[in-house]
Protein backbone atom coordinates (compact mmCIF):
# COMPACT_ATOMS: atom_id res chain seq x y z
CA UNK A 1 0.00 0.00 0.00
CA UNK A 2 1.32 3.45 -0.94
CA UNK A 3 1.91 5.76 2.00
CA UNK A 4 0.80 9.23 0.96
CA UNK A 5 3.02 12.00 2.30
CA UNK A 6 0.90 14.97 3.38
CA UNK A 7 1.77 18.60 3.95
CA UNK A 8 -0.85 20.30 6.13
CA UNK A 9 -1.38 24.07 6.23
CA UNK A 10 -3.50 25.41 9.08
CA UNK A 11 -4.06 28.81 10.66
CA UNK A 12 -5.70 28.10 13.99
CA UNK A 13 -6.90 25.09 15.99
CA UNK A 14 -5.75 22.25 13.79
CA UNK A 15 -8.59 19.88 14.66
CA UNK A 16 -8.68 18.51 11.12
CA UNK A 17 -4.91 18.09 11.29
CA UNK A 18 -5.29 16.09 14.50
CA UNK A 19 -8.01 13.91 12.97
CA UNK A 20 -5.72 13.11 10.04
CA UNK A 21 -2.74 12.39 12.31
CA UNK A 22 -4.85 10.12 14.52
CA UNK A 23 -6.20 8.21 11.51
CA UNK A 24 -2.65 7.67 10.25
CA UNK A 25 -1.47 6.39 13.64
CA UNK A 26 -4.49 4.10 14.02
CA UNK A 27 -4.07 2.56 10.57
CA UNK A 28 -7.31 3.97 9.19
CA UNK A 29 -5.40 6.12 6.71
CA UNK A 30 -2.38 4.92 4.73
CA UNK A 31 -0.62 8.27 4.87
CA UNK A 32 1.72 10.31 7.03
CA UNK A 33 1.80 13.99 7.86
CA UNK A 34 5.31 15.01 6.81
CA UNK A 35 5.16 18.70 7.63
CA UNK A 36 2.83 21.32 9.13
CA UNK A 37 2.93 24.97 8.06
CA UNK A 38 1.04 27.83 9.69
CA UNK A 39 0.79 31.56 9.06
CA UNK A 40 0.05 32.01 12.78
CA UNK A 41 3.01 31.55 15.12
CA UNK A 42 0.72 30.89 18.11
CA UNK A 43 -1.63 28.48 16.36
CA UNK A 44 -2.68 25.27 18.06
CA UNK A 45 -1.80 23.52 14.81
CA UNK A 46 1.90 24.18 15.43
CA UNK A 47 1.54 22.95 19.01
CA UNK A 48 -0.11 19.77 17.75
CA UNK A 49 2.72 19.24 15.27
CA UNK A 50 5.28 19.69 18.05
CA UNK A 51 3.49 17.13 20.26
CA UNK A 52 3.46 14.65 17.38
CA UNK A 53 7.13 15.29 16.46
CA UNK A 54 6.11 16.53 13.01
CA UNK A 55 8.40 19.14 11.43
CA UNK A 56 6.64 22.51 11.44
CA UNK A 57 7.15 26.01 10.08
CA UNK A 58 5.71 29.45 10.71
CA UNK A 59 5.54 31.31 7.40
CA UNK A 60 3.82 34.69 7.31
CA UNK A 61 4.38 38.37 6.60
CA UNK A 62 6.31 38.43 9.88
CA UNK A 63 8.89 35.91 8.69
CA UNK A 64 8.76 36.86 5.00
CA UNK A 65 7.37 40.38 4.33
CA UNK A 66 7.05 39.86 0.57
CA UNK A 67 4.26 37.55 -0.69
CA UNK A 68 6.61 36.02 -3.26
CA UNK A 69 9.03 35.07 -0.50
CA UNK A 70 6.25 33.52 1.58
CA UNK A 71 5.22 31.50 -1.47
CA UNK A 72 8.79 30.32 -1.96
CA UNK A 73 9.26 29.42 1.69
CA UNK A 74 6.11 27.30 1.72
CA UNK A 75 7.16 25.57 -1.48
CA UNK A 76 10.65 24.88 -0.13
CA UNK A 77 9.21 23.33 3.05
CA UNK A 78 6.85 21.11 1.08
CA UNK A 79 9.61 19.96 -1.26
CA UNK A 80 12.09 19.43 1.59
CA UNK A 81 9.69 16.96 3.18
CA UNK A 82 8.76 15.20 -0.09
CA UNK A 83 5.08 16.11 0.15
CA UNK A 84 2.77 14.35 -2.31
CA UNK A 85 -0.46 16.11 -1.39
CA UNK A 86 -1.11 19.51 0.21
CA UNK A 87 -3.97 19.77 2.71
CA UNK A 88 -5.50 23.16 3.54
CA UNK A 89 -7.11 22.43 6.89
CA UNK A 90 -8.46 25.74 8.08
CA UNK A 91 -5.78 27.72 6.28
CA UNK A 92 -6.99 31.30 5.95
CA UNK A 93 -4.79 32.52 3.10
CA UNK A 94 -4.64 31.97 -0.64
CA UNK A 95 -1.60 30.09 -1.87
CA UNK A 96 0.84 31.75 -4.24
CA UNK A 97 1.60 30.83 -7.84
CA UNK A 98 4.77 28.86 -7.07
CA UNK A 99 2.97 26.38 -4.82
CA UNK A 100 -0.11 26.27 -7.04
CA UNK A 101 1.98 25.44 -10.10
CA UNK A 102 4.20 22.84 -8.42
CA UNK A 103 1.26 21.06 -6.78
CA UNK A 104 -1.38 21.50 -9.47
CA UNK A 105 -4.30 19.13 -8.80
CA UNK A 106 -2.60 18.11 -5.55
CA UNK A 107 -3.94 20.78 -3.19
CA UNK A 108 -7.15 20.04 -1.28
CA UNK A 109 -9.20 22.49 0.77
CA UNK A 110 -12.24 21.84 2.94
CA UNK A 111 -15.15 24.21 3.47
CA UNK A 112 -17.93 23.80 6.07
CA UNK A 113 -20.85 24.12 3.64
CA UNK A 114 -22.10 22.68 0.38
CA UNK A 115 -20.25 24.75 -2.17
CA UNK A 116 -20.97 26.76 -4.22
CA UNK A 117 -23.36 27.90 -1.48
CA UNK A 118 -21.95 29.99 1.37
CA UNK A 119 -18.41 30.19 0.05
CA UNK A 120 -15.96 32.86 -0.98
CA UNK A 121 -13.91 35.56 0.68
CA UNK A 122 -14.90 36.29 4.30
CA UNK A 123 -17.06 33.16 4.46
CA UNK A 124 -15.31 31.08 7.08
CA UNK A 125 -15.89 29.62 10.53
CA UNK A 126 -18.95 30.85 12.40
CA UNK A 127 -19.87 33.22 9.55
CA UNK A 128 -20.69 30.25 7.31
CA UNK A 129 -23.00 28.63 9.85
CA UNK A 130 -24.68 31.95 10.65
CA UNK A 131 -25.41 32.38 6.94
CA UNK A 132 -26.83 28.86 6.69
CA UNK A 133 -29.18 29.48 9.62
CA UNK A 134 -30.19 32.93 8.34
CA UNK A 135 -31.08 31.40 4.98
CA UNK A 136 -33.22 28.79 6.80
CA UNK A 137 -31.53 25.91 5.00
CA UNK A 138 -32.72 22.39 5.82
CA UNK A 139 -29.34 20.88 5.07
CA UNK A 140 -25.72 21.99 5.03
CA UNK A 141 -22.56 19.94 4.82
CA UNK A 142 -18.88 19.78 4.00
CA UNK A 143 -17.05 20.18 0.70
CA UNK A 144 -13.52 19.10 -0.15
CA UNK A 145 -12.27 20.62 -3.39
CA UNK A 146 -9.14 21.23 -5.39
CA UNK A 147 -7.77 24.62 -4.42
CA UNK A 148 -6.75 27.38 -6.80
CA UNK A 149 -6.14 31.14 -6.56
CA UNK A 150 -9.76 31.98 -5.65
CA UNK A 151 -11.34 31.40 -2.23
CA UNK A 152 -13.51 28.25 -2.08
CA UNK A 153 -13.18 27.70 -5.82
CA UNK A 154 -11.98 24.73 -7.83
CA UNK A 155 -13.43 21.33 -8.79
CA UNK A 156 -15.31 19.49 -6.05
CA UNK A 157 -13.68 16.24 -4.94
CA UNK A 158 -16.11 15.14 -2.22
CA UNK A 159 -19.20 16.41 -0.44
CA UNK A 160 -21.39 15.15 2.37
CA UNK A 161 -24.61 16.49 3.82
CA UNK A 162 -25.28 17.46 7.43
CA UNK A 163 -28.86 18.15 8.54
CA UNK A 164 -29.92 21.46 10.02
CA UNK A 165 -32.29 20.61 12.87
CA UNK A 166 -34.94 22.65 14.63
CA UNK A 167 -33.46 24.74 17.42
CA UNK A 168 -29.95 24.72 15.99
CA UNK A 169 -27.65 27.52 17.07
CA UNK A 170 -24.43 28.49 15.37
CA UNK A 171 -22.53 26.47 17.98
CA UNK A 172 -24.58 23.28 17.70
CA UNK A 173 -24.54 23.36 13.92
CA UNK A 174 -20.84 24.14 13.77
CA UNK A 175 -20.06 21.25 16.11
CA UNK A 176 -22.05 18.79 13.98
CA UNK A 177 -20.44 19.99 10.75
CA UNK A 178 -16.92 19.92 12.18
CA UNK A 179 -17.30 16.34 13.37
CA UNK A 180 -18.40 15.29 9.90
CA UNK A 181 -15.63 17.34 8.30
CA UNK A 182 -12.97 15.41 10.20
CA UNK A 183 -14.44 12.12 8.99
CA UNK A 184 -14.71 13.31 5.40
CA UNK A 185 -11.04 14.24 5.31
CA UNK A 186 -10.01 10.73 6.31
CA UNK A 187 -12.49 9.06 3.96
CA UNK A 188 -11.45 11.21 1.02
CA UNK A 189 -7.72 10.80 1.55
CA UNK A 190 -8.03 7.02 1.89
CA UNK A 191 -10.05 6.95 -1.34
CA UNK A 192 -7.16 8.76 -3.04
CA UNK A 193 -4.64 6.25 -1.66
CA UNK A 194 -6.79 3.38 -2.95
CA UNK A 195 -7.08 5.02 -6.38
CA UNK A 196 -10.84 5.24 -6.01
CA UNK A 197 -10.45 8.98 -6.58
CA UNK A 198 -8.21 10.28 -9.38
CA UNK A 199 -7.45 13.96 -8.80
CA UNK A 200 -6.15 14.38 -12.36
CA UNK A 201 -9.51 13.42 -13.86
CA UNK A 202 -11.33 15.75 -11.43
CA UNK A 203 -9.10 18.74 -12.05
Amino acid sequence: MVILRLGVLASHGGTNLQAIVDACKEGRLDASVSVVISNNSSSMALERANREDIPSYHVSAVTHPLPHDQDGAILNALKKHDVDLVILAGYMKLLGPLVLQRYRNRILNSHPALLPKFGGRRMYGRLVHEAVLTAKEDVTGVTIHLADDVYDHGPIVAQCQVPVVEGDTVDTLMDRVQKRERLLWVETLQSIVRHELDLDTIG
